[in-house]
């Protein structure tokens, strides 16, 4: 069986809970931020707010984008190290209920959680447990269904221990051997940050497209604003994509630039933005969509996940997602 998109990321199960400010000052984390925490510290959150949850389910970066592309109608498979638990098996049991195709197998271990703590202000605290996310090695990646894609879509979370590493680098070599085409995602400017100098590097040696929002791209290349940033991309990446929020996004293929407008919504919760637009990039260049209207395609889908609250759409509106495939303003 084909797929369009190979995605690898690290897999992380999500729990929302809504919570009282009283709650979140006796957890001891500051409101608005993202941490990483250590096995013990999951667990007693876990039970200090499991009263409090509201919705459960497979998540993480890469997923996100996954399943948006299985939701767009194409075939997307999914590589991640989870644990041989509870939370292990609803994840895979997660990804197949959304037509993502899952086969990695579990590790002995803790999977990765990522809580999210909802403040009665709207405010998102999120507190990270990586677990067996770390663990993901060469041997985990299926090679024939690697081979079977199109493209192979790697997000730079990933780029954190020796054997993700070397995970990331056998499937590079093995897409680039057989023809498939290699997207890299830079996540988050903390990652680009902590590991420039080898993002540059299998930029260049391994990367068709390069994917992030414009404080990432910025501090890759070093320029001052986005229209610098993609143009200081070219004698890395054929590719390259860079959003900038409200102000929409820009893409570049070779020497040509498109400016890409957003879609006007009333912004609701930001997360998971970057994840639907690169759903919708990589379903465009899977189908043979022009560059422009892949553009506007990820455009109207970081839009519609903005609009309401958590990181992934359950459903689309179908007539629209037509209109703009065929180009139809």
């Amino acid at each position: 069986m084909g797929y369009d998109v190979f995605g690898m990321c690290n897999p992380l199960y999500d729990i929302q809970a809504e919570i009282p400010e009283a709650l979140l000052e006796e957890i001891g984390v500051q409101k608005g931020g993202m941490f990483l925490i250590e096995e013990e510290q999951q667990r007693a959150l876990v039970a200090s707010i499991y009263t409090h949850i509201v919705n459960s389910e497979a998540g993480g970066s890469g997923a996100n984008t996954m399943i948006g592309v299985s939701l767009l109608g194409g075939k997307a498979c999914y590589t991640g190290k989870i644990g041989n638990d509870e939370h292990g098996s609803l994840y895979a049991e997660g990804l197949r209920a959304k037509q993502v195709h899952y086969a990695v197998p579990p590790g002995v271990g803790e999977t990765g959680i990522s809580v999210i703590l909802v403040t009665p202000d709207a405010q998102r605290t999120m507190c990270t447990f990586l677990g067996m996310c770390r663990e993901l090695e060469p041997a985990d990646v299926d090679l024939e269904a690697l081979r079977a894609s199109k493209y192979l879509y790697i997000t730079g979370y990933l780029w954190d221990t020796d054997t993700q590493k070397a995970a990331v680098l056998h499937a590079m070599r093995a897409a680039r051997a057989a023809g498939v085409r290699v997207a890299l995602s830079l996540s988050d400017p903390f990652c680009v940050h902590r590991h420039k100098a080898d993002f540059l590097q299998i930029i260049h040696e391994h990367v068709d497209l390069v994917f992030g929002n414009h404080e990432e791209a910025q501090a890759l290349t070093d320029t001052e604003n986005p229209y610098e940033a993609i143009r200081a991309l070219a004698p890395y990446c054929e590719l390259a994509a860079v959003t900038m929020g409200a102000h929409g996004s820009l893409l570049r293929e070779g020497n040509q630039l498109y400016e890409i407008p957003a879609f006007p919504v009333d912004a609701v919760d930001s997360t998971g933005a970057g994840d639907m637009y690169a759903a919708g990039l990589l379903y465009g260049l899977t189908h043979d969509l022009p560059l422009e209207v892949t553009g506007r395609l990820a455009s109207y889908l970081a839009a519609q996940v903005v609009a309401q609250l958590g990181p992934r759409l359950e459903a689309l509106d179908r007539e629209a997602i037509a209109r703009i495939c065929a180009n139809v303003v």
